[in-house]
Parts: structure tokens; sequence; C-alpha cells
């Protein structure tokens, strides 16, 4: 990987929306009761990245417990087909908040609230985003595996790749 670039206002946001742009599902980390980690997939939803992140969820999911005890979450995305993966560090609270809930409904979801855009158990899940890491390849996936083999016969003196960091608060 190259040096490192930080990455802020701005120019760190559009970086930041372009890499999790075509990356439908994340992992949504959150600190349980007995101080453990929990982890599980949760669907963003397809808005242009300011900063804030958006999700629909359950009142009754353990996450929503979770959030409520300590706000701080973590949210892991990865796209193997090229290469990009990028770590969100941020703080999230839930609303019903019916205007949010009725612009990021998607009639898919009534899958999950039989009741629709008004279903007593919807409930929003933002998440401000503070900071991010990326990784991500440079190449075509041709050219990556002719650099991975060059980083691995030079013990890594070969750039395969970007790895940097936003600061979004």
């Amino acid at each position: 990987m190259s040096e490192a670039k930080e990455l802020t206002g701005p120019e760190g946001l559009k970086k930041l929306g372009s890499l999790i742009a075509e990356i439908r599902f994340a992992m949504l980390t959150t600190v349980a009761q007995d101080g453990t980690i929990d982890s599980r997939p949760m669907a963003t939803q397809k808005k242009e990245f300011d900063g804030v992140l958006w999700f629909l969820t359950a009142r009754d999911s353990r996450k929503v417990d979770e959030v409520a005890a300590d706000e701080h979450v973590a949210l892991m995305y990865a796209d193997p087909r090229n290469q990009s993966y990028v770590t969100v560090k941020g703080r999230a609270n839930l609303s019903r908040d019916k205007a949010k809930i009725h612009e990021l409904w998607n009639p898919m979801y009534k899958a999950w609230f039989p009741g629709g855009e008004d279903d007593p158990q919807i409930r929003v899940l933002r998440v401000d985003v503070d900071e991010a890491e990326y990784w991500e390849a440079s190449d075509s996936k041709i050219v990556r595996s002719l650099k991975y083999l060059a980083a691995a016969a030079t013990r890594g003196a070969v750039d395969v790749g970007t790895h940097g960091t936003v600061s979004v608060r």
C-alpha cells in the first residue's frame, strides 16, 4: 500500500461517498450490554453521502437497546470485486421521524414491516460519521494480481493500492 492519505472536508466526503456508493450492505457494529461486540448486516439507503448514513430498523431489535446504551457504532463496507474496503466510525441515534421513513421507504421493506410505512415497529437509524479509513486497489484485477506477485517477491516493495483516512467532523 502507498503512504496513507488524509482527507477532510468536501474532498473527504466525496471520497468516502464514492467508495460506499455501490456497496449495498454494511456490517453495523454496536457494543452489547455485556460489553462484547455485536455486528449485523444493514442495507444502506441510497442517498448522496453528506456525512450521515441512514438505515431502517425494527424497534424490538437488539441494536436499538445497544445504541440507546452507547451511541458509538462502526460500519464495515467491503467490495471484494473491486478490492475496496471501508470502516466508518460514528454516533447513532434512533427516531420515529415519519417524513424520513417516507423518504427512505421502499416496498421491499414490507417483508420486515408488514404494516408499511406506518408499521409501529419501524425506526430510523441515523449514523453521523466522525471518521473513516479505507483501502482500495489502484489497478485492474490482472494488474493487481501481477503486483501482488511482485510484492511477494520483493517483500512488499511494490505499491498495490491506496490506504487513507477521512475526518468528517
